[in-house]
């Protein structure tokens, strides 16, 4: 595959019949697509906890009530005990940090988590417990069976639309109503 051919900085939408359960009705935010593989972040599966939740964990101090409560997702099912975090770019330099585009970072070090909690943090993010990866090869494949869709990232779906709206609003950007699709429909 070309490199014109990766679908880094995409969100990748689970097909209705995608048995999986760690991504049925899923859509996912496609970091980085390589030769090597893939690597995402579902932003569609609260975990139940929040950010107040991690930061006690982390014997991290924050005031805000507000940061206390953003959710925190299930990225996937790979190093579930990690942190990441999908965010905005700023001027900040993150020990741990890989550009997913010019307008989108991928961060999993503990100095965005106190940036965040003091309210110096980015403006937009997601936080999630581990990501989904796929090997070489394995996510072309994947496609190729009508597991997943693909569309440009949306910055408002990932920040702004409700979190059970996201992976119909995704589907939506192609002109497709996901809850209309059979188990037979998508790449031929």
């Amino acid at each position: 595959m070309t490199s014109s051919h990766y679908l880094e900085n995409q969100l990748l939408i689970a097909m209705p019949a995608l048995a999986d359960s760690n991504f049925s009705h899923t859509v996912s935010h496609l970091c980085q697509h390589n030769k090597d593989g893939a690597l995402a972040i579902v932003i569609n599966r609260p975990t139940g906890m929040n950010l107040g939740n991690i930061f006690e964990q982390m014997d991290i101090e924050t005031c805000s009530k507000e940061i206390q409560q953003t959710p925190v997702f299930m990225g996937g099912p790979v190093q579930q005990e990690r942190g990441f975090i999908i965010h905005s770019k700023m001027d900040a330099k993150w020990e741990s940090s890989i550009p997913v585009s010019d307008s989108i970072d991928l961060t999993s070090s503990r100095d965005i988590l106190e940036a965040i909690a003091k309210n110096e943090g980015p403006e937009h993010y997601l936080v999630a417990l581990g990501y989904a990866g796929w090997g070489a090869g394995q996510l072309e494949k994947e496609i190729l069976s009508n597991a997943w869709l693909s569309t440009p990232f949306q910055h408002d779906i990932l920040y702004n639309t409700p979190i059970k709206q996201r992976w119909a609003a995704a589907a939506n950007q192609l002109g497709i109503d996901i809850n209309k699709l059979t188990a037979a429909a998508g790449h031929g």
